[in-house]
């Protein structure tokens, strides 16, 4: 009950580009919700290209988070697979989508890996968030470059300043679960509310009953 990658096999090799950013890469992640956070959400999916709506200011986020250091990764439950409503290719189309207007709204606004879980919610998966998998699978994927044949729960890194940023209860519970600062984003303010504080190291993050189930 692995993940779904965005740009092809699981394991296949990362293209990583570089960093809008003057030192050396410390470990630091950003780990992204999708809907309510870089796109507004819908209690009954975004299904097609026409429903994405990209909320304000979070091209503009993700590149700033780039140009600070943090590589991104997006880390999204997309249960419409497991549902049998749509396929794959329709999410990776989404995906697609999501990562152009991005691009036209801040030219460094790269999402490094997009990771999804196709998985029902009472399936038990541990790469359905609120389960940390997603966040451990995309810190490795990134660490190799996708030269990797499977994941170690117990594998530990250099964390730095990572953080997890969503706009639901499983999404903090996932960085928390992970070990990692993890921040509310409200659906209708998005990432550029909270990236301020995602940069500023000293800030701890916020307690999982700060977001809505």
């Amino acid at each position: 009950m692995l993940p779904g990658r965005h740009d092809g096999d699981l394991f296949s090799s990362l293209e990583l580009d570089d960093l809008p950013y003057a030192g050396e890469w410390d470990g630091s992640i950003a780990f992204i919700d999708r809907d309510g956070v870089l796109n507004v959400g819908s209690e009954n999916y975004i299904n097609t290209i026409e429903e994405l709506q990209v909320l304000d200011g979070a091209g503009k986020a993700v590149g700033n988070l780039r140009r600070h250091g943090f590589r991104i990764c997006v880390t999204t439950n997309q249960s419409p697979i497991g549902r049998g409503l749509w396929d794959h290719q329709q999410l990776r189309e989404i995906h697609d989508e999501l990562q152009s207007r991005l691009l036209e709204e801040d030219k460094d606004a790269r999402l490094d890996l997009i990771l999804y879980s196709p998985h029902l919610p009472w399936a038990g998966s541990l790469f359905r968030k609120p389960n940390p998998g997603m966040l451990m699978a995309g810190r490795q994927l990134i660490e190799s470059r996708g030269e990797i044949t499977n994941f170690e729960s117990s594998a530990v890194f250099e964390e730095a300043r990572s953080a997890m940023v969503g706009d639901r209860r499983c999404d903090l519970k996932a960085g928390k679960e992970y070990g990692i600062r993890s921040f509310y984003s409200p659906q209708h303010l998005g990432l550029a509310s909270v990236v301020e504080r995602v940069l500023d190291s000293s800030d701890t993050g916020d307690d999982v009953s700060s977001a809505p189930q």
